[in-house]
């Protein structure tokens, strides 16, 4: 433990990081599975699309598409670049930006079939008797299909951002100073690589444990709201 205090100040840092990753991929996470269930349901190319999307990313291993984003997408904006201006140098992309993007769109993958399901589970009984009512169009999605499919998705979403906040332990071999990062750094130096990686089993245990009871509460205050 004595070698462990030492590292303390980069742990806490690479824990912010971690978490600031997390946030901004399960936004985008977000993002990425309504307008694949959206487009799933649309029907036609904009299915074939999603469906093409969705295939890729759940059947791609997720350190693969971290490394084809992150050195693929340098590649191509070195060359579009270069393509401008034939003088122009290599271009970077952020760690953390390739990061958080490429472990959203493989969560996003997953989210697009959870929030299918969910507005196909909604009663079409609801829907018919919100129209018979006079409700716009609009109405209809936000106040009655939007509420019932949000509760009938949030445990596989659930699901999802726990295993998004996990997956941000791969964004390390992109060279994102995160805990990981620190606790090999750590364990080259010290040489007790038990302790260190001991250290980010407890951070991850921590931010796991809060984020499920953040979601638990939600699903009870979801099941609240219904009931009423």
């Amino acid at each position: 433990m004595g070698a462990l205090a030492g590292w303390l100040d980069e742990f806490a840092w690479g824990a912010f990081l971690i978490l600031r990753v997390f946030l901004v991929a399960a936004a985008l996470t977000l993002v990425f599975g309504v307008l694949g269930a959206a487009a799933r349901l649309a029907g036609g190319v904009w299915a074939r699309l999603a469906g093409l999307y969705v295939t890729f990313f759940r059947g791609t291993p997720e350190l693969l598409v971290l490394l084809l984003f992150y050195f693929g997408g340098a590649m191509t904006l070195t060359a579009l670049a270069r393509a401008v201006d034939p003088g122009a140098g290599f271009v970077d992309i952020p760690p953390f930006w390739a990061g958080a993007l490429a472990i959203a769109l493989i969560a996003g993958a997953y989210a697009t079939e959870s929030f299918r399901g969910a507005f196909l589970g909604v009663a079409p009984g609801q829907i018919e008797a919100a129209r018979a009512l006079g409700f716009a169009p609009w109405q209809v999605l936000v106040f009655v299909r939007l509420p019932q499919a949000w509760r009938i998705a949030l445990p596989s979403f659930g699901n999802h951002l726990i295993g998004l906040m996990k997956d941000t332990a791969l964004v390390s071999v992109i060279g994102l100073n995160e805990i990981m990062f620190t606790a090999k750094m750590a364990t080259s130096v010290t040489g007790q690589p038990f302790t260190m990686f001991a250290a980010v089993a407890v951070i991850y245990l921590a931010f796991t444990t809060a984020l499920s009871a953040a979601l638990a509460a939600a699903e009870r205050r979801a099941r609240r709201h219904l009931a009423r």
